[in-house]
């Protein structure tokens, strides 16, 4: 009898043993598939253009008609820390919130893993725009169909946020245009790292999507409150394309984006 009670303390301990290594030690190996979608807002209401009133803290109410910004040099940090860096030639994309499909960023060929970060720029960095217009593949072409440069010799536009407020000194409908990218010698070029609430578990049969809020609000009301009463041009409309507040917008940037969730399917 107490052999038989042995035996099966030690039939349990194996199959427990085996039950572990089956659980715990998954092989990951190979290469998958990964999106980012990028879903903008205003405030914790979802973004609709034209029609939506849209109410900062400083009381200025916007009409928003164009936001797009380009977002590039995305790295993905794995669990034990390591990063893996999309390929630079594939890694400059455009979002438009008035393009439905330029919210959802398709990345390919990734290395099988449980990522916990993910790191971009919004804009184009300076080393791969001082590679001169020859040397930008064929992003130049589809930023300058979406009217993401001002011109070769000016750059790019990584950011386009438009539309038209009121506010308690501006009573009637009045245009204002925010743009940052290159401004003399400045170059408004940022990078935002996101932790991920849950892994993105890249397999060869899992294809994850990590679900991005970029909340627009953040672009003026954010850490550094732009005014565009104040940026307003005799009436003219506000227009911030450069000056001391170009800085304080891109400095905003790093806030304007959080990871919502993490779908492993």
């Amino acid at each position: 009898m107490k052999n038989l009670l042995n035996k099966a303390i030690a039939i349990i301990a194996l199959s427990t043993v085996f039950a572990g290594c089956t659980n715990n030690d998954e092989v990951i190996s190979g290469t998958g598939n990964l999106g980012v979608e990028f879903d903008n807002s205003f405030g914790a209401n979802d973004l609709i253009l034209s029609t939506q009133a849209n109410t900062t803290s400083n009381s200025e109410v916007l009409k928003i008609t164009t936001v797009k910004y380009i977002i590039s040099n995305i790295v993905l940090t794995k669990e034990d820390g390591t990063t893996f860096t999309y390929p630079k030639s594939e890694s400059y994309f455009i979002v438009d919130e008035a393009t439905e499909t330029s919210h959802l960023l398709e990345l390919t060929n990734v290395p099988a893993a449980n990522y916990t970060k993910v790191k971009f720029g919004i804009g184009v960095d300076k080393a791969q725009w001082e590679l001169g217009a020859t040397g930008q593949g064929n992003f130049l072409a589809t930023a300058q169909a979406a009217g993401m440069m001002w011109s070769w010799s000016a750059g790019y536009k990584f950011l386009a946020f438009e539309g038209t407020f009121t506010s308690p000194t501006v009573a009637n409908s009045t245009s204002f245009m925010v743009h940052t990218g290159q401004t003399g010698t400045d170059y408004n070029y940022t990078e935002v790292t996101l932790d991920l609430p849950t892994k993105a578990m890249v397999r060869t049969t899992i294809a994850p999507e990590i679900h991005v809020v970029a909340d627009v609000s953040k672009i003026i009301d954010g850490t550094n409150k732009i005014k565009l009463s104040d940026n307003n041009m005799g009436g003219m409309g506000a227009m911030i394309m450069g000056g001391t507040n170009l800085p304080l917008i891109t400095a905003n940037l790093n806030g304007m984006f959080t990871v919502a969730h993490v779908h492993n399917d």
